[in-house]
């Protein structure tokens, strides 16, 4: 019987880069509080942007945000991680200091951005309409560091990929988070570790859990319950890590709930 619903947003409930919840999505979600099943949004974004996105259902679910980097449910911050200042400067610096690259640093309540393009500007604050905060110099960040991002407008091709993963592997995760975005993560911290904080809770099983993603930021949270799903566009290495696959999330929580929970028979009408 399942217990826990957690989804990726970007790429698996906002699909072709939209940027709002389909409404089918929020009534999914009051019928699984109904049954008693909590809905967990998992995502590399901030709080308040989530919160916003859910607006109409935000006190029926919760949140894992910034790739597991922060815990929030009911507005309670059940945890909160972050990068060691010495190597978050090291970051920025060098994502600044790239041709190309935008950064972004996720503090508790807001980014952090030094864009160097209005087209960066009006992406984070207009488009994804994201809490920001623009400064001048790297000194003005005086906030702690969740997660740290590097956005290219043309796309994060493969040799941009490799770039990040080859500098700084080494010292924290690099994953790709969309087709524009690479993140940098501390190590230990990802989607499963919010998962897990939900499951210890509440006493859930990992059987008891369902979840969803398509990037490489939610590998771990994908290999971390035998109900897995990653979206059929997937990459290969992010399929590799579910047990099952699909193109949209909805039909398989209208199955859930007409199945009473029980994945055994959802998976009977998925195969």
């Amino acid at each position: 019987m399942i217990k826990l619903v957690a989804s990726d947003l970007d790429g698996t409930l906002l699909l072709n880069g939209a940027q709002q919840i389909p409404e089918e999505v929020f009534s999914l979600i009051r019928r699984l509080k109904d049954m008693g099943i909590l809905f967990v949004a998992a995502s590399g974004r901030q709080y308040s942007n989530m919160k916003r996105l859910f607006k109409p259902v935000f006190s029926d679910m919760a949140f894992v945000c910034e790739n597991g980097a922060m815990a929030v449910w009911n507005e309670k911050v059940l945890y909160q991680d972050g990068f060691d200042q010495t190597l978050a400067r090291d970051i920025l610096e060098a994502v600044y200091g790239k041709e190309g690259a935008e950064f972004s640093c996720s503090t508790k309540d807001f980014y952090y951005i030094r864009p160097k393009t209005q087209h960066y500007y009006d992406l984070m604050t207009k488009v994804v309409k994201t809490d920001c905060k623009v400064i001048g110099d790297f000194s003005e960040m005086t906030e702690k560091c969740m997660k740290l991002a590097v956005y290219e407008q043309a796309g994060m091709r493969e040799e941009s990929i490799r770039y990040w993963q080859e500098r700084f592997r080494d010292r924290c995760t690099v994953v790709t988070s969309g087709n524009d975005w690479v993140d940098f993560i501390p190590f230990g911290i990802n989607k499963a570790k919010g998962v897990r904080k939900y499951q210890e809770i509440l006493n859930i099983r990992p059987e008891e859990c369902l979840v969803f993603g398509d990037e490489f930021n939610d590998v771990e949270m994908l290999q971390a319950v035998p109900w897995s799903f990653a979206m059929a566009h997937s990459k290969d290495g992010v399929k590799a890590a579910a047990e099952y696959q699909t193109e949209r999330v909805e039909p398989v929580l209208e199955k859930l709930i007409q199945a009473g929970g029980k994945m055994e028979e959802v998976i009977k009408n998925v195969q």
